[in-house]
């Protein structure tokens, strides 16, 4: 907590702290030009005080409307929760803070905390990433509950995706941490051989990932194990349509880290909004393209750098040459895993007419093979998040014609395990990421034809190739452009920690998981350290300049170029 300050829960929401002192200098500075307003300010004495090191304003009293708000450091957990004073968070502010960021508080006492150095050091950050093992060790029921509370998840599958790949991310980054962090030599020139040249894996600063509900642990936990293994201090913002998880984080995670360094912050899109304000070093996004390009603008203000996973339609392509019982398994297990609302999950198919009449009643068997013959009993098939959301999804269902399945329960949310046929691509499904267990099936003639298709709409995060025929699996691969690539199956190239997982173009920007994480959440700095001797050797550069002393610096500087091209 900032020097001065202290959170008095037992009143209201609200900073407190001494009359900060008035810097003079400043206020006659600021007199001088623009900076009149400022200098006003200071001579009236009102309640703020200015940070030297990053210009920022810490207000006494952290404003704003927040049905749920930031979980702060060093807060007693039943105050985390409650609105600052105003309106209740009805919408409006008091009187003059109302031009104040409810967050900025929060976010400057993190900036202070990294500019301390705390977050640096190796032995921290695998003390924090343990305790992040600890709380999901801790905590497995309650995740197991709120996710089945909030989207009907079946158990084995939360944890599997929730835990289990969440633990992964945790041993891998145990496991390479110390190389990860340590500096990378780079060549150097003939002129440099007597200096030191290296990379060092600087930390941004304070980082913000903001995380959806589909899967409302994995995506807010594993980019924070890399921000944290990168030596950052980091704000999470988890979705609040999934609000059982949603509350279980913001109580429960702020038990296991350092409060100093890391925060949860809850809310919806006015929160989200007025969070996004503030300037953060790095964000993170997980979300739609939509919001993702919202983001992306609001980072744009404060040159910030980010990383969106988006999604899209991501295509199936089927050939005639391959085991259909198989394909329809491993295609049905992805679609239908989590309900369909999986960002990486098959979203059309493509194949032959005759590819199509073997694969559906080898996917009616595969379906009811995982979910029985009638899958809203099944306890392993999970439910739509939302209203909203079954409301969409339903409507999708006058697209072509339904071969299996078309059930659905609004009072459940609940839509079966669907397969359409007979699909137009300028039909609605064709149109938007369905995100949802409907699985249409678009005719082709031959593969040249589905890359063309493929390649004519935006890149998606996933393109799938199903083939007994390696050769057409590579052409699909070469030929086409998405954030990942799986031959013969669905989703698994996202349960390897080794394998970068990312979007390109409009299904996202930047990689993570494993090292791709740590690298994401660091900044590559180049570094040279020189000695203060051999003077001589620098002679060349200075002036006065001539032809021979440029001869020299060139072949003192030269890379040589190792094959037969010679540029110079």
């Amino acid at each position: 907590m900032p020097s001065g300050f202290s959170w008095n829960g037992a009143s209201s929401d609200v900073w407190r702290g001494r009359r900060p002192r008035v810097r003079w200098p400043r206020v006659r500075q600021a007199a001088k030009g623009q900076g009149r307003k400022l200098a006003a300010i200071l001579l009236a004495g009102k309640r703020e005080a200015v940070v030297d090191n990053h210009h920022a304003t810490i207000p006494h009293r952290a404003c704003g409307s927040m049905e749920t708000g930031a979980v702060f450091p060093q807060l007693p957990e039943s105050e985390a929760r409650r609105a600052p004073e105003g309106d209740g968070g009805n919408g409006s502010v008091d009187g003059d803070a109302t031009s104040r960021n409810p967050f900025e508080g929060l976010v400057s006492h993190l900036r202070a905390s990294w500019l301390s150095g705390k977050t640096r050091p190796m032995e921290y950050r695998m003390a924090q990433l343990k305790a992040l093992g600890h709380f999901l060790d801790d905590k497995k029921q309650q995740i197991l509950e709120a996710t089945a509370s909030d989207l009907g998840k079946a158990p084995f599958e939360a944890e599997l995706s929730e835990i289990l790949l969440c633990k992964n991310e945790l041993h891998e980054t145990l496991n390479n941490l110390s190389c990860w962090m340590k500096d990378e030599q780079v060549d150097r020139t003939l002129a440099m051989q007597l200096d030191s040249a290296f990379i060092r894996k600087d930390p941004y600063g304070v980082v913000l990932i903001i995380a959806p509900w589909n899967y409302p642990i994995h995506l807010f936990l594993v980019p924070l194990v890399g921000a944290i293994a990168a030596g950052n201090c980091v704000i999470v913002k988890p979705s609040e349509v999934s609000k059982k998880t949603e509350r279980l984080v913001a109580e429960a995670l702020p038990d296991y880290l350092d409060k100093d360094c890391f925060a949860v912050v809850t809310g919806g899109v006015q929160e989200t909004t007025r969070l996004l304000e503030n300037k953060f070093d790095y964000i993170f996004f997980t979300g739609s393209p939509p919001v993702g390009r919202v983001v992306m603008t609001a980072a744009a203000k404060h040159l910030t750098p980010v990383t969106l996973e988006l999604g899209g339609k991501n295509p199936c392509y089927v050939s005639d040459t391959c085991d259909v019982t198989n394909v329809a398994r491993r295609v049905a297990w992805g679609r239908f895993f989590n309900a369909g609302q999986t960002c990486i999950a098959p979203d059309y198919l493509l194949c032959t007419i005759e590819m199509q009449e073997k694969l559906l009643p080898a996917l009616r068997k595969a379906i009811d093979d995982f979910y029985g013959p009638n899958p809203r009993e099944s306890p392993d098939f999970g439910r739509i998040v939302s209203d909203k959301q079954f409301q969409r999804l339903r409507a999708l269902l006058g697209s072509g014609r339904v071969a299996i399945g078309g059930q659905t329960d609004e009072a459940e949310r609940y839509i079966a395990p669907t397969v359409l046929v007979d699909v137009q691509p300028l039909d609605p499904i064709m149109q938007e990421e369905i995100f949802g267990p409907i699985l249409p099936i678009m005719i082709i003639t031959n593969m040249d034809e589905a890359i063309d298709f493929i390649n004519s709409r935006e890149r998606p995060l996933a393109v799938y190739a199903f083939s007994s025929d390696d050769k057409v699996v590579n052409q699909v691969l070469e030929r086409t452009s998405s954030g990942g690539f799986c031959g013969n199956d669905t989703l698994m190239h996202v349960t390897l920690p080794s394998l970068p997982f990312g979007g390109i173009g409009n299904s996202g920007l930047g990689t993570h998981h494993g090292k791709f994480s740590f690298d994401t959440f660091s900044h590559h700095r180049g570094c040279l350290k020189r000695g203060m001797g051999w003077e001589c050797l620098n002679a060349p550069r200075y002036p006065p300049y001539s032809q021979q002393k440029f001869g020299v610096i060139r072949a003192m500087s030269k890379v040589r170029c190792k094959n037969d091209c010679t540029l110079l």
